[in-house]
């Protein structure tokens, strides 16, 4: 039985089922009181559908009345078809009246907008996510269906069973030291880079690797992060976000124009050398060079290697932070490997900025979430992980060649760009219609793809963005022929 006191110190009795009270049961109608409590609690949504009555034995003791109140109203609710009773499974709602359509908001855009009117903010990713089609092209989605369930919990029980008790307490804020530890090894691999455990940062994702390097870039003086043109609107965004202007660097079949980036004046640069966004140009041993001597005169590079172990017809391209330690910041993430729900990534900055980064980490969430990154360590130990990257090259590349062979046949005259690596394709056509009209009119046929102008911040080609590492070769193939007719639409 729960007691609690009141604000003149007198003991109270009561439920946390609801906060009910003791004290506030009638004398007569108990029964009618509270079926009227629980009737109004899942009537503004306190209880939802699923949630669990407490067992009518225990309540009753907590409100200090007879089990047969609580058992009459839960009897009425039952009547009412609230709720229903499921054995061991207990007294469960089962119904909710509908919730009452939203009021308006100034800073909604109406739902006939789409995500294609006007210039994409903050909310465009997801007003795109959120609308309805039957073929999803939009690039950054890994095939989630191939996730390895079944190495996951077989790895997550032997964790659990060598655990001791004091492993789940609070970690350290830069990661567990096996995790660490597996992802030295496995950059040292894959990538190239030879680190130290201590000189990583386990974070979530690339996208709270950036949000940490925010105040961090500022403290150091830093206002502006060139970014690359064309180049990734979700990272402009969070640059923006943190305050930091983006200004653009073209690149061309090479890489970044570095004599470009120098006239910028920006401090700092954010590249994806190894499979540029959405390019998927390589950037080129010269331009590396020159990117080097950038940084030798007191630049800062950012490097997202986003999905740099994706390759299938060139070979591998080590990370430019195997070249530059004290001036590149690297970052690296499983959400491209495994599942962007893992939240689970890596933050190898310059030594003289780990312990800033490590404090913003600690203040943030004070530390990632220990259990998952144990049983991704055991996966990358076992070699469990560059198993599952085989499988998945294998399924890419035939994927890539269906998209490939898609476009030939319905977009003719269409040109394919960065075909040799990562989860997307990038298509460029003729420049008589804007990208944002045949996206949206893609999506009008059931179609969901990125305009090339998103991811743009000076005039350019138009083109779609298309990834294609979630979906068969037979959908691929049919999203293809839609974004043909769109444009036959259109033309």
């Amino acid at each position: 039985m729960n007691a609690v006191t009141d604000r003149d110190g007198a003991t109270t009795h009561g439920s946390d089922f609801l906060q009910l009270r003791a004290d506030d049961v009638p004398a007569d109608g108990k029964a009618d009181w509270l079926t009227r409590q629980v009737r109004q609690a899942i009537t503004d949504r306190r209880l939802t559908v699923g949630s669990r009555l407490p067992a009518t034995r225990l309540l009753a003791a907590e409100l200090r009345v007879s089990r047969g109140v609580v058992t009459e109203a839960y009897r009425r609710l039952a009547e009412d078809g609230h709720v229903e009773g499921r054995r061991r499974g207990g007294t469960v709602v089962v119904t909710a009246p509908p919730p009452p359509p939203p009021s308006p908001s100034r800073t909604e855009q109406p739902s006939s907008a789409g995500p294609f009117t006007g210039s994409p903010d903050s909310r465009a990713f997801d007003a795109l996510r959120a609308a309805d089609a039957r073929i999803d092209l939009t690039p950054g989605r890994p095939d989630l269906s191939a996730f390895p369930r079944t190495a996951w919990l077989r790895a997550e029980r032997a964790v659990l069973a060598e655990l001791s008790s004091a492993d789940l307490g609070y970690g350290d804020p830069r990661g567990a030291p096996r995790l660490r530890r597996a992802v030295a090894d496995w950059l040292a691999r894959s990538r190239g880079i030879a680190v130290d455990p201590d000189g990583i940062l386990i974070v979530a994702g690339i996208a709270q690797a950036l949000t940490l390097l925010h105040p961090v870039l500022r403290a150091d003086g830093i206002t502006a992060v060139a970014v690359e043109e064309p180049g990734s609107l979700g990272t402009r965004q969070h640059l923006a976000h943190g305050g930091l202007s983006t200004p653009p660097v073209p690149v061309d079949a090479h890489g970044p124009d570095v004599a470009a980036l120098r006239a910028t004046g920006a401090p700092a640069v954010l590249l994806t050398p190894a499979h540029q966004f959405p390019t998927g140009v390589v950037t080129s041993g010269e331009r590396r060079r020159e990117l080097l001597r950038w940084a030798a005169d007191g630049g800062l590079i950012l490097e997202d290697d986003y999905d740099a172990e994706h390759r299938y017809d060139r070979p591998p391209v080590p990370a430019l932070r195997s070249l530059l330690t004290d001036r590149l910041c690297y970052m690296g993430s499983v959400s491209k490997l495994l599942a962007p729900a893992l939240r689970t990534g890596w933050l190898v900055p310059p030594r003289r900025h780990l312990e800033a980064l490590t404090d913003a980490k600690r203040f943030t969430d004070l530390g990632s979430a220990v259990l998952p990154q144990l049983v991704l360590a055991r996966l990358m130990e076992t070699g469990h992980l560059e198993r599952h990257l085989r499988l998945l090259r294998a399924r890419h590349v035939r994927r890539r060649d269906a998209v490939i062979a898609a476009v030939r046949e319905h977009l003719p005259g269409a040109v394919v760009h960065g075909a040799a690596a990562g989860l997307h394709l990038t298509v460029t056509y003729a420049p008589d219609v804007p990208d944002t009209e045949l996206a949206a009119t893609a999506l009008s046929l059931g179609v969901k793809c990125h305009p090339l102008s998103w991811h743009r911040q000076l005039p350019g080609r138009p083109g779609l963005v298309l990834g294609y590492a979630a979906d068969p070769p037979g959908a691929l193939t049919e999203g293809v022929a839609l974004l043909g007719k769109a444009l036959r639409t259109l033309a």
